[in-house]
């Protein structure tokens, strides 16, 4: 890495090695240049800008695999002028995340696409669709580096550039006065929780002298901590909780649900909860990393916190969702429900750190794989259901057995899945995250989610009987091939995780929880790329032995 003295009036550039080992990020910075400057030269056409969003997220999950064997062996760490805390690491589960992320951009997008030729009326939706998907891949690309840095200033700028394209795109659809409502509100509850987060921000980096979590992490574990590092660490969860739709940060989600257009309803379900996710538990996982005792005080308090407010988000979710008549208020409240359950892991996450995958992050690692596919074939049922019939609320879902089976079939698929019932994709991720959590002796959790499961059985078994035990003889309803193919593909995952592919399911969720970023570099490819920066390991030595020359202003 090429490092020059600010001290000397330099500055420090990155090589290419570096920038080679973000790769994922510049393509999705690539597809958004790319959109822009094709809507200058073929026009604003809705098909050719959306073919290119699909063609950048594609790529954007093929680098993935180019740059995974050269981090597999240990992480990497980059964008750190000197001995300087990296800006962005990329380790096996940064690239899983970025991987999730493009999977489900792709089905939101496809969604999208197909829409265009069956959806009802959405001129703001085609006619500003360079627009659409310059802030649907910028959300994209916040949420991959929420999960690739440990550094305060990049957090919040990730977090930032997360949210902001999302507001924007609640209240996409201008002359709709519920997404206007929603975005609205998104946004000023988005606004509260930012600002708490800069101040616990602004506190750590005012108390500590640096920006590097690691660091912080270290000092916490020897100094034993005090009140406000645990202000200002509370503050910064607020932010986090708030991608995360946390109780009690939650009561923007089932608002923006209902009033967004269903491809931005389908996208913040799973890609703004699972880098939310990926991000807490990177967060709380850095003071294990530090050498934190899993049996210390301050490792208990951090499990039992973390479990509380799980168990308070899937209980006050579910009973939430009892009432709801329309259906993309109930898979909101079934999304923060999920929330939950997810972060469950996150409270196992201080009980141990074993030699191979951590089983907080593969437990997650494999729900959020089966919840992707959970919420794409949900989500684009009800797209498909509101198209035909213009309706989102339960009445619209009347004899859909009969009217059209394949969709009712498919609804039928996720919403089980989303209760945890054998032998589908959830109940096998559920039960992989809840022996982890009764492993490590947390009973009154598995307990906890046990009841939610059964609670939550209700409202789901509503949406089938009206499917399969109501009719109003109304007649059958046409759907577009593509979204069929979309659905039952999704349906067939669930099937497959649940049953014959749960083996390499788990196999794939501990190996991208395995040997994760923990302040050194990886060894060369054996392809013969070069070995990533030495800045990784100066940064781990001076954070073992001077913490001090990891401040922001490191000369």
């Amino acid at each position: 890495m090429t490092t020059l003295l600010a001290a000397e009036g330099q500055y420090w550039l990155p090589d290419s090695a570096t920038m080679a080992f973000v790769g994922p990020m510049w393509v999705l910075i690539g597809t958004i240049i790319a959109i822009l400057i094709a809507a200058i030269l073929v026009g604003r056409k809705p098909q050719v800008t959306g073919g290119i969003a699909m063609i950048g997220a594609i790529l954007t999950g093929a680098s993935c695999y180019w740059v995974l064997p050269r981090v597999a062996e240990g992480g990497w760490a980059g964008f750190a002028p000197g001995s300087g805390a990296p800006m962005l690491l990329a380790d096996n589960f940064s690239l899983f995340f970025t991987i999730l992320v493009a999977m489900f951009l792709a089905g939101v997008i496809g969604l999208w696409l197909i829409g265009c030729r069956t959806a009802m009326a959405r001129a703001d939706m085609h006619r500003n669709a360079p627009e659409f998907f310059t802030l649907l891949l910028s959300s994209a690309l916040g949420m991959v580096m929420m999960v690739s840095t440990t550094n305060l200033l990049m957090i919040i700028i990730a977090i930032e550039l997360a949210s902001l394209p999302s507001y924007a795109l609640a209240g996409f659809e201008k002359r709709r006065r519920l997404g206007a409502e929603a975005a609205l509100k998104y946004v000023l509850f988005g606004g509260i929780t930012s600002a708490i987060m800069v101040y616990g921000v602004s506190l750590l980096y005012g108390h500590y002298q640096t920006l590097d979590l690691n660091v912080i992490a270290g000092i916490l574990k020897d100094s034993g901590g005090g009140v406000l590092p645990a202000i200002a660490l509370f503050a910064l969860a607020v932010g986090i909780a708030f991608k995360i739709s946390a109780v009690p940060f939650h009561f923007w989600c089932p608002d923006v649900f209902e009033g967004a257009a269903i491809e931005v309803t389908t996208w913040l379900s799973v890609a703004s909860k699972a880098a939310g996710l990926g991000l807490f538990i990177r967060v709380l996982g850095i003071p294990i990393q530090a050498g934190l005792d899993p049996a210390s005080d301050f490792a208990s308090g951090i499990s039992l916190t973390v479990g509380l407010f799980a168990a308070l988000t899937c209980t006050v979710a579910n009973l939430a969702a009892f009432h709801q008549t329309n259906i993309k208020r109930l898979l909101a409240y079934s999304s923060i429900a999920h929330a939950g359950y997810m972060l469950m892991a996150a409270a196992i996450l201080t009980k141990a750190q074993p030699d191979a995958a951590h089983p907080a992050f593969s437990a997650l690692a494999a729900y959020l794989i089966v919840y992707l596919f959970m919420n794409l074939g949900a989500f684009g049922c009800a797209a498909m259901v509101y198209w035909a019939t213009g309706k989102e609320t339960l009445d619209a879902y009347t004899g859909l057995g009969r009217r059209q089976p394949l969709i009712a079939l498919c609804m039928t698929i996720a919403l089980v899945s989303l209760v945890g019932l054998p032998p589908l994709g959830g109940f096998a991720a559920k039960v992989w995250l809840l022996v982890n959590v009764w492993e490590y002796q947390l009973y009154w959790l598995v307990i906890v989610a046990v009841l939610n499961t059964a609670i939550s059985l209700y409202y789901y078994v509503r949406v089938i009987r009206q499917m399969y035990l109501t009719d109003d003889d109304q007649p059958a309803i046409s759907a577009p091939f593509g979204g069929l193919a979309l659905v039952a593909l999704s349906a067939v995952v669930i099937l497959a995780t649940g049953t014959l592919a749960f083996g390499t399911l788990r196999e794939k969720a501990d190996f991208f929880a395995a040997r994760l970023y923990l302040g050194s570099p990886p060894a060369a490819a054996a392809s013969g790329v070069p070995a990533p920066p030495a800045a990784a390991q100066a940064h781990a030595n001076a954070s073992d032995d001077h913490p001090e020359n990891l401040g922001p202003n490191t000369k």
